[in-house]
């Protein structure tokens, strides 16, 4: 897994090139595309052909039928904003890597009798950050955590530095990205 996880929104199709030429230029060779959008699946099935060498996962997946619509265009990871058994039944039957979102000793819990030891906290900011985390992993010492929501350059080297952080989300990574292509173009 990388350790920078981009979450990508495209909202039309022709975004996908300069999104993901913009990370790959940074030294990011994966992205989460959300299925936010009406052309998610196709931007996934776009990404998954022209850039082979990209880790590309689906983002914001919440239920059944997106699952099956994100795998069938070929993602290699699924996220949720939250924990979803049917998501983690097909992604387990399929042997997918599926990241729900868990906050609450409750989430982790049941993220833990499905099978799934890392999950992303979000939105990490509004439910107590790294310190939330810190003491999350006191009774769970098994889970690693994808922060996502509220993490930036300004707290990013603080998050990295707890071992129990598998990856960091966040679009900041595509702005940042997009922004250091334009200012060398």
């Amino acid at each position: 897994m990388e350790k920078f996880i981009p979450v990508v929104v495209i909202k039309e199709l022709g975004e996908t090139d300069k999104i993901l030429t913009a990370l790959k230029n940074n030294g990011i060779h994966c992205a989460e595309i959300t299925f936010r959008t009406a052309c998610a699946a196709e931007a996934i099935a776009y990404a998954v052909k022209q850039y082979p060498d990209m880790e590309i996962g689906a983002g914001t997946v919440i239920n059944a039928e997106q699952c099956e619509a994100a795998l069938a265009a070929g993602a290699t990871f699924i996220v949720s904003p939250g924990l979803s058994v049917a998501v983690a039944n097909i992604c387990r039957e399929r042997n997918i890597p599926y990241y729900p979102g868990c906050v609450t000793p409750t989430e982790i819990m049941q993220a833990l009798e499905l099978g799934i030891t890392t999950v992303k906290f979000f939105p990490a900011n509004v439910y107590g950050g790294l310190k939330a985390l810190k003491a999350l992993s006191a009774p769970f010492p098994q889970v690693k955590f994808i922060p996502t929501g509220g993490v930036d350059r300004s707290n990013i080297d603080e998050f990295l530095a707890f071992d129990k952080i598998a990856a960091i989300g966040g679009s900041f990574f595509v702005k940042e990205s997009l922004d250091k292509m334009e200012a060398n173009a």
